[in-house]
C-alpha cells in the first residue's frame, strides 16, 4: 500500500475582506503520521486545517486534497454527522472506537445536555472511525479533565493516516507529533519534533538572527564611519589640488599640485571611495533581510473594583437536576468581593450548570459581572463583534489595546467575518473589563487559547483586585490564582449523584 501524504504547493490564501494574503507562497509536505500546528490566536491554524480537508480553496498555489478527508471543528454546537451511525453499528472497529473514548448509546439523543468534554470525545470517535486519509483536529483537549485528555491521545495514537492537530496542549503535541508547524503571517515554518522542541530551535534561531543584526549593524556604522572619514580626506585633497588662489607667479606651489596629480592619489581615492559606497549598500542590504521577530507587549492589569457589599452570593445548599437521572447537590454557598474560587472536577459533573445558576443568583449589578461562558456558538461570537464594531472610536480603540495586551493582534480580528473560539472570550473578557467588574467568571478559560496568550490572561487576572470564580481542568494555571476550592465528585453510593464539596 502507498504512503499517504498531503502536499502543498506555493500556496497563496486570502480572506475577500483582507487586503493582505493571510499565507503567501506556502509550500508544505505532510507524510504519514501527526504534524501539529501552533500560533497566535487569530493566526490562521483553523483556515490551514480547512484548505487541507479542501473546505477553503486556495487563491493560487495548489493542494492535492485527499477524496478521504475529515475536520473535526474546535466547535461542538452541532452533532456529529456519523454519531448516530456508529452508535448502532455492532462491528468490532465500531465498538473499540466506542470504548476506547465512552461513548454512551444514548449520546445522540442528549446531545444538548452533554458536557462539552463528552461532546468533544464524541466527535473525535465518529471521526476515527471513518478512518479517513487526513484527519484534521481542532483543540481536540478542549473542556476535557486530565483522565480524559490521556484517552484522548491514546485513540489519536491508533490514527494510520495524515494528521494534522492544532492544541495548546504541549504534553499532547510532544507525544504525538513528528513535526510543528509555526504558523506566522504570512509565513509558516516547519521544525521537526514536538512543540517543545520546535520552540527550543525557534529561540535558538530567533538569538542567532539577533547576534547576526547587531554585527552587522556594527559593520554598517563602522563602513558608514570610515566612508565619511574617506570623504572628509577626498575634500581635503581636491582643495590641495586645486591652483585656485594661488598667486600666478607661485611657480613652486602650481608644480607641487601638478606632481600631486600625476600620482594619481587622487584617482586612487576616488577608486576607494566608489569600493566603500559598494560595501556600505551591501552591508545596508544584509541588514534589511534579516527579520527580528516583534515583540508584542502582552499583560494588562485589569481595571475591577472591589464591591461594597458584605457577599456576591448567599445561595442555600440545594441541588441541581443534570439532564437524564443526574443531580447535583452542594452545601450553603457564599462569594465575598475578594474571594479567588477554582471549580474543579471531571467532565459531565455540572460544573457549567452550576456556574450558570451562580450567574443568574449574584447579588451583583449586571454590568459589573463579567462572566465568560465555557462555549460561545458561532451566532454569538459574530453577535460580541459587531457590538465592538458599532463603538465610538475612542472605545474601540480602548478596547482593542486591552485586546492586544491579551495576545492577539486587533487588526485582524476586526478584519474577522468569524472571529476564532480563542479571539471571542478575549474579546468578551475585555469588554466586560471597561465596565470595571466586581466580578469575573470563566469556565475554562485557557480553552482555545495560545500559550502566550494563556501566561498574558494569568498575568492579568492575578493583578485584578475583583473577585474571581474559575473553571478549568488546568491545575497550573488554577494554584496560581486562586485560593479556595469547590470540588464536585460522584457519590460512589448513588449513582448519577453529584457532590460539591469545599476542599480549600
Amino acid at each position: 500500500m502507498s504512503k499517504k501524504y498531503l502536499e502543498f504547493q506555493n500556496v497563496t490564501f486570502i480572506y475577500d475582506s483582507a487586503s493582505e494574503p493571510l499565507f503567501r507562497n506556502v509550500s508544505l509536505r505532510f507524510a504519514s503520521g501527526w504534524s501539529g500546528i501552533v500560533g497566535p490566536n487569530g493566526a490562521g491554524k483553523t483556515t490551514l486545517l480547512k484548505l487541507a480537508t479542501g473546505l477553503f480553496q486556495s487563491n493560487a498555489g495548489s493542494i492535492n486534497v485527499c477524496q478521504n478527508s475529515v475536520y473535526c471543528s474546535q466547535r461542538t454546537d452541532d452533532i456529529p454527522e456519523k454519531l448516530s451511525e456508529l452508535i448502532i453499528t455492532n462491528t468490532k472497529d465500531a465498538h473499540i472506537v466506542k470504548s476506547r473514548l465512552g461513548v454512551c448509546d444514548d449520546w445522540a439523543e442528549r446531545w444538548t445536555t452533554l458536557s462539552q468534554g463528552e461532546r468533544k470525545r464524541a466527535q473525535i470517535a465518529a471521526a476515527l472511525w471513518l478512518r479517513s486519509d487526513v484527519l484534521a483536529v481542532d483543540e481536540p483537549t478542549n473542556h476535557i479533565d486530565s483522565q480524559a485528555c490521556k484517552i484522548i491521545a491514546q485513540a489519536l495514537r491508533s490514527f494510520k493516516g495524515v494528521g494534522l492537530i492544532v492544541s495548546h496542549n504541549r504534553e499532547l503535541l510532544d507525544l504525538l507529533c513528528q513535526q510543528c508547524l509555526f504558523v506566522d503571517p504570512p509565513d509558516i515554518i516547519a521544525r521537526p519534533g514536538g512543540v517543545t522542541r520546535g520552540m527550543e530551535i525557534a529561540k535558538t534561531e530567533q538569538r542567532s538572527l539577533e547576534k547576526q543584526y547587531i554585527q552587522r549593524k556594527h559593520a554598517y556604522k563602522t563602513v558608514q564611519r570610515e566612508a565619511a572619514r574617506r570623504r572628509e580626506l577626498a575634500i581635503k585633497s581636491k582643495k590641495m589640488q586645486s591652483k585656485r588662489g594661488l598667486a600666478k607667479k607661485d611657480h613652486d606651489g602650481r608644480e607641487k599640485r601638478d606632481r600631486a596629480r600625476i600620482s594619481s592619489k587622487d584617482g586612487v581615492g576616488g577608486k576607494l571611495q566608489r569600493q566603500l559606497k559598494g560595501r556600505l549598500t551591501q552591508i545596508r542590504k544584509n541588514v534589511e533581510n534579516i527579520t527580528i521577530k516583534k515583540q508584542h507587549t502582552l499583560g494588562i492589569w485589569l481595571p475591577g473594583s472591589v464591591s461594597k457589599r458584605n457577599f456576591l452570593l448567599e445561595l442555600p445548599a440545594s441541588s441541581l437536576s443534570l439532564g437524564g437521572h443526574k443531580q447535583l447537590c452542594y452545601p450553603e454557598l457564599h462569594i465575598s468581593p475578594d474571594d479567588r474560587i477554582a471549580v474543579t472536577g471531571s467532565n459531565g459533573a455540572g460544573k457549567s450548570t452550576l456556574i450558570q445558576s451562580i450567574v443568574d443568583s449574584l447579588n451583583v449589578p449586571k454590568k459589573h459581572i463579567t462572566y465568560v461562558p465555557q462555549e460561545i456558538d458561532l451566532g454569538h461570537s459574530q453577535d460580541i463583534l459587531a457590538e465592538a464594531l458599532a463603538l465610538p472610536k475612542d472605545k474601540l480603540g480602548h478596547l482593542m489595546a486591552i485586546i492586544s495586551r491579551l495576545g492577539s493582534r486587533p487588526e485582524k480580528l476586526l478584519n474577522s467575518d468569524e472571529p476564532s473560539p480563542g479571539e471571542t472570550r478575549k474579546l468578551l473578557l475585555a469588554t466586560g473589563m471597561t465596565y470595571t467588574p466586581h466580578i469575573i467568571i470563566m469556565d475554562e478559560p485557557t480553552n482555545h487559547m495560545d500559550f502566550s496568550s494563556i501566561k498574558c490572561l494569568e498575568i492579568a487576572l492575578k493583578d485584578c483586585p475583583c473577585s474571581l470564580l474559575l473553571v478549568s481542568h488546568d491545575r497550573y494555571f488554577l494554584s496560581k490564582l486562586t485560593s479556595r476550592e469547590w470540588n464536585i465528585t460522584l457519590d460512589m453510593n448513588s449513582p448519577g449523584r453529584y457532590i460539591l464539596s469545599k476542599v480549600r
